[in-house]
C-alpha cells in the first residue's frame, strides 16, 4: 500500500517528505533534483531529466548520421 504523503509548510513555500525506502528506490539523497512529469496517470517523480534525456538522444542520431565526417575530424 502507498503511503500517504502530507503536504507541510517549510520556510515560505509547501512540501512533502519524502520517506527513507521511497528515497532509496529513486537513488536520491539531500541535494539531487527530482523532476514532476505530467502522465495520463498523474504526475511522476523522476530523477532524469526528460528533455536532457531527448537532447541527448537527438545528439546520438546526428553523431550517427555524420559518423564519417565526425571521423574525419578525428
Amino acid at each position: 500500500m502507498p503511503d500517504a504523503l502530507k503536504v507541510r509548510k517549510i520556510g515560505n513555500s509547501l512540501g512533502i517528505i519524502l520517506p527513507s525506502p521511497t528515497l532509496e528506490e529513486l537513488d536520491v539523497e539531500e541535494g539531487d533534483a527530482l523532476f514532476a512529469i505530467q502522465t495520463p496517470d498523474g504526475i511522476q517523480l523522476t530523477p532524469y531529466d526528460p528533455e536532457f534525456a531527448e537532447s541527448m538522444e537527438d545528439a546520438r542520431e546526428f553523431m550517427r548520421t555524420h559518423r564519417n565526417a565526425f571521423r574525419e575530424l578525428a
